[in-house]
């Protein structure tokens, strides 16, 4: 594989906001492609991430905000970081 070749990923995409505890249909896999660089110079190194999981912090984030938050929450058709 070349430095910076493009290749195909899955995105997980918020569908809607999360009630309880989050369903499968709260989500959305969206194909997309990236390109594998890292910075020159950098330490960095790129892993492939096998499974995603959900900690109790994210179900607050992805809940329909009832106040403003200090936090960045997320929104419906926003990445999950």
């Amino acid at each position: 594989m070349a430095l910076g070749e493009a290749v195909k990923n899955m995105q997980i995409i918020l569908k809607n906001y999360v009630t309880g505890s989050p369903k499968e249909t709260d989500f959305e896999m969206v194909p997309s492609s990236l390109k594998l660089k890292v910075p020159e110079g950098s330490r960095g190194v790129l892993v492939k991430n096998l499974y995603l999981s959900c900690d109790p912090y994210l179900r607050f984030s992805m809940s329909k905000p009832k106040t403003p938050s200090y936090s960045s929450d997320s929104k419906p058709g926003s990445f999950l970081a």
